[in-house]
């Protein structure tokens, strides 16, 4: 029974046209409709996964009815983690094998899961499922190693960049920012192109090829806006200690504590455009480090 229904799952989840979401999509065209089907997708996947997990804890581990609702939650939610696994498109690596490592994520975030914390599964899930990858990249198969001088340099030249920009209103040029940090325009160039050659997709992006992937709502199905959160909030814990103190709490205080820039400015004494300048440093030496560490 579990089988058939992860079935119906995994088609509402991707979005193929089958069961309830198939019907939905059939009629999607027609008049009062439209809408229809992207509620009942997101319903029908977000309910067979709950039931689902409902059904697993209420069975003795290993046993072969276990180990079937199992298999069923891991074929239910594989949308999730081909959409994780198409960021990383760009790596030259089949994509088969990125769907491999992230499934062991899938099952990892499986293993742990505790409905009664009251977060949805891909909440949960999508951390494990990219952590996952970066560490099979990072393991397997990296061919290009960025000196640790470069590195350094990048996230200098990706705040001059920031401030030039606020100061003039513009980008700047090379020569700018290699006489504010007192660098070679060589090295200028040196660390941008550093910081290019690993720039990845974020999961939350539009895609601009036609023939791309649709968005994680339309993949999956479920409409759960902590999603929104989840790769800001990773990436602040892996990157944080790289950051001045000051900018440290801003961010902790923003992305954790989950204050506005406005409740920030009056907890830190200082002008809510502050905040945002810092903010807005804080992220782009974040992004900088991000793109040579993933």
């Amino acid at each position: 029974m579990a089988a058939d229904t992860a079935g119906t799952g995994a088609a509402d989840a991707g979005g193929a046209p089958s069961g309830p979401a198939g019907t939905g999509g059939t009629a999607a065209g027609t008049t009062g409709r439209a809408g229809a089907a992207p509620r009942s997708r997101s319903a029908a996947a977000r309910a067979l996964t709950q039931a689902l997990f409902d059904e697993l804890s209420g069975l003795e581990a290993g046993s072969a009815a276990h180990n079937r609702v199992r298999d069923a939650l891991i074929e239910a939610n594989l949308p999730l983690v081909r959409y994780v696994a198409a960021r990383f498109r760009s790596r030259n690596e089949p994509m088969e094998d990125v769907v491999q490592v992230g499934t062991i994520g899938l099952i990892n975030a499986i293993d742990r899961f505790d409905p009664e914390r009251g977060v949805q599964f891909p909440t949960f899930a999508m951390p494990t499922i990219v952590g996952e990858i970066r560490r099979y990249f990072r393991d397997n198969v990296r061919t290009v190693h960025v000196p640790r001088r470069l590195h350094e340099m990048w996230v200098q030249v990706s705040a001059a960049t920031e401030d030039l920009t606020v100061l003039h209103g513009r980008s700047p040029t090379t020569a700018e920012i290699a006489e504010r940090l007192r660098l070679s325009e060589e090295d200028v160039l040196a660390c941008i192109e550093a910081g290019r050659s690993y720039r990845a997709t974020s999961l939350e992006a539009a895609q601009e090829r036609e023939d791309g992937p649709p968005g994680l709502l339309d993949r999956l199905g479920y409409e759960d806006p902590e999603l929104d959160g989840v790769e800001h909030r990773d990436l602040v814990r892996h990157l944080l200690v790289q950051l001045p103190e000051r900018e440290q709490r801003i961010l902790l205080l923003r992305y954790y504590r989950n204050l506005t820039q406005s409740q920030i400015s009056v907890e830190l004494g200082v002008s809510q455009m502050h905040v945002s300048r810092l903010l807005s440093r804080s992220f782009a030496r974040l992004r900088a480090a991000n793109r040579i560490d993933a």
